[in-house]
């Protein structure tokens, strides 16, 4: 999983990335408000951990704002503040689980594990919309600027994957876990040589590219700034 932690402590930052490591996931670590909104509005991320007093914005604001912005990402809040009251404002901000300092890591990563298997909110559009390129996700068609656009199933996923998340940075790792199916990194070149399909299909023909590489991070899907 990727993780975004949004703590201002440098060491409760350094110790939940080092177990997250361990764990075998991948964190990013932001210890302010306003980064940590545009970085998880940017990037797709499998769950946050956020905790409420950060500066700038503050952790409750951030969910608040990622929610108004549609972002479905599950969110751990930490906070030193236990109260009854004090939960119920994190989980009405848009807030899934709370956890109070100090705390085990264990324990946060046994919350953390639990909210990656939450089944994802469903989006119920079923036509995908990026500038002039159209997913029916019933019928199984894709058409750029009207015209049918033939794709196989493995690259019909990606893409609908691509545009639901339009935008937003995905990497190699969350590819392969969420169209593949992997959980490993296989050691080929699967996501490249689909992606180069892809393109091919979605972009060469026209003039104006949509997919985008982002160097040493993954693929992006958006029309052109």
């Amino acid at each position: 999983m990727r993780i975004l932690v949004v703590e201002d402590d440098r060491k409760t930052a350094d110790y939940v990335a080092r177990g997250l490591s361990e764990a075998g996931h991948v964190s990013d670590v932001i210890m302010d408000g306003q980064d940590a909104l545009f970085q998880a509005i940017r990037n797709a991320y499998d769950v946050l951990v956020v905790d409420r007093m950060i500066p700038n914005l503050d952790g409750l604001s951030v969910v608040k704002a990622l929610r108004a912005a549609n972002v479905k990402t599950p969110v751990l809040f930490l906070t030193s503040v236990g109260g009854v009251d004090d939960r119920v404002e994190g989980l009405e901000a848009g807030g899934d689980d709370y956890l109070v300092k100090p705390f085990a890591f264990s324990e946060l990563l046994a919350r953390v594990n639990a909210l990656s298997r939450r089944p994802p909110v469903q989006d119920q559009k079923t036509i995908l919309t990026v500038a002039d390129l159209e997913l029916d996700v019933i019928k199984r068609r894709v058409a750029r600027r009207g015209q049918p656009i033939e794709l196989q199933p493995r690259e019909f996923k990606l893409l609908e994957l691509l545009m639901r998340n339009e935008g937003r940075v995905l990497t190699r790792t969350m590819l392969l876990e969420r169209v593949w199916d992997l959980h490993f990194d296989p050691k080929t070149s699967v996501v490249e040589t689909h992606m180069s399909r892809l393109r091919a299909k979605i972009d060469r023909p026209f003039d104006a590219p949509l997919l985008h590489t982002v160097r040493n991070t993954g693929y992006t899907l958006h029309a052109a700034l």
